[in-house]
């Protein structure tokens, strides 16, 4: 069952956008384990050498924890967050 907001998304919201970018992370997760998973799966049923595999696994791996510490310690999600130029 999706998650339901009480009231009109909007992305001034910081509640919603708090929300919408752990969403957004569960998101990336999921599409970075289906994917290498995949990946990893074809790897071990050939017997080409993928060298470049880890490498591709780490790289993605590290995205996504920079990701998450961006969304739990950098980004600011009060209530007038600084206007971009």
């Amino acid at each position: 069952m999706p998650p339901r907001w009480p009231r009109k998304p909007d992305r001034k919201d910081p509640a919603f956008r708090k929300l919408d970018d752990r969403m957004n992370f569960a998101l990336h997760v999921a599409l970075t384990t289906s994917v290498n998973s995949g990946l990893w799966f074809f790897h071990n049923l050939t017997a080409a050498s993928w060298e470049w595999l880890p490498w591709l696994t780490a790289s993605w791996v590290l995205v996504l924890l920079v990701h998450l510490i961006y969304i739990s310690a950098i980004a600011n999600y009060s209530e007038n967050p600084p206007k971009s130029t």
